[in-house]
């Protein structure tokens, strides 16, 4: 029997772990990790015990980003694209009504990078690398990374390390402010993190995740509205 390409776990204290687990092959992303990692997320989303998730990875590596071996077996890449889309998980990701830890190592590059980023927090250890190579490859970091780098950091920031592909180590990932903290210890911290996280308020911190959420998307006006109504139903309840 294989073993399962993504591990999940709940802990009493609200937490939930969800691990990449395919070691052997760098963790990187392929089509039944995508269908395990959607059907993860979705029991994070629907247990309602859950109070906070960390993304891990087992092995020395994070995610070295999707497996480009599928790609030759679609008609084209273009199709291979559409068959990713159809089951996405990163809008589901970005759209867990719990606060999101991420636990960096190795190579977080491609798909893993991206992954990482549409969590709340990252935290990397001292030999985390990374990345968006795709256009060296003559394609788009297209599960989400140029969004989600551009939330984070700017478009002028982005832009360069997007168009020129290029490898970031932990230090200057910290400097642009990709990731929050570098820690040696990355999954104490990341599970230290996400404790004190469960251990809030469960409404007034999915509020405030919502409320930072629309910042991205809306306009002020409409920002400021939507922060209010959050804030008025946390005193009505």
């Amino acid at each position: 029997m294989s073993q399962p390409t993504v591990e999940l776990d709940f802990a009493a204290d609200g937490v939930a772990s969800v691990a990449l687990n395919r070691p052997d092959k760098l963790n990187i992303y392929n089509l039944d990790m995508r269908d395990e990692l959607l059907a993860a997320l979705t029991a994070v989303r629907d247990v309602p015990t859950s109070r906070a998730m960390i993304l891990r990875a087992n092995g020395p590596h994070f995610s070295a980003g999707a497996d480009l071996s599928e790609f030759g077996t679609a008609e084209s890449v273009f199709e291979a694209r559409r068959i990713r889309w159809d089951r996405d998980p990163w809008g589901p990701l970005w759209d867990l009504p719990v606060p999101t830890v991420a636990a960096l190592h190795g190579f977080a590059v491609g798909s893993g990078m991206e992954m990482a980023m549409l969590c709340d927090i990252r935290i990397a250890a001292p030999d985390t690398r990374v990345g968006l190579p795709e256009t060296k490859l003559g394609m788009l970091p297209a599960a989400g990374g140029t969004q989600s780098l551009t939330r984070v950091i700017g478009p002028d920031a982005a832009m360069p390390i997007v168009a020129t592909a290029r490898t970031l180590d932990a230090d200057e990932a910290l400097r642009r402010g990709i990731v929050h903290r570098v820690v040696d210890d990355v999954e104490t911290e990341a599970l230290t993190i996400a404790r004190r996280l469960a251990a809030f308020d469960h409404g007034a911190v999915r509020s405030a995740r919502r409320a930072l959420h629309a910042a991205g998307d809306l306009s002020l006006a409409d920002g400021l509205a939507v922060e209010r109504t959050l804030a008025r139903s946390i005193l009505e309840r």
